[in-house]
């Protein structure tokens, strides 16, 4: 059985075992959590398509680790004007694996 959820404003296609690096989510290391966006369960012939999202259905999971994400680099440059900036970025993400997914 497999699901489509949102999360951090981006879809994820989870299925049970699978481990998910998503937006900063709370939750300490080891704490169960519940992703209630579902937008599609399917499995077999059976699909359970949400308008926007499937009644009931939902998804848990464990958080395996609090990290953060590779630094991008972010640099600005005016020709001829002698402008350069360079700045750095590292998004805090959040390790999920995925113990079960759940229909209505």
């Amino acid at each position: 059985m497999y699901a489509i959820i949102r999360a951090g404003g981006k879809q994820y296609r989870v299925e049970k075992g699978d481990v998910l690096r998503l937006e900063r989510l709370d939750g300490k290391v080891g704490s169960k959590i519940t992703l209630d966006e579902v937008l599609l369960v399917g499995g077999g012939d059976d699909v359970q398509v949400g308008s926007p999202q499937v009644a009931g259905a939902s998804v848990e999971g464990t958080v395996v680790e609090q990290d953060r994400g590779p630094k991008i680099r972010v640099f600005k440059y005016k020709k001829r004007k002698h402008y350069r900036r360079t700045r750095g970025h590292r998004q805090h993400v959040t390790a999920v694996r995925i113990d079960a997914v759940r229909a209505s």
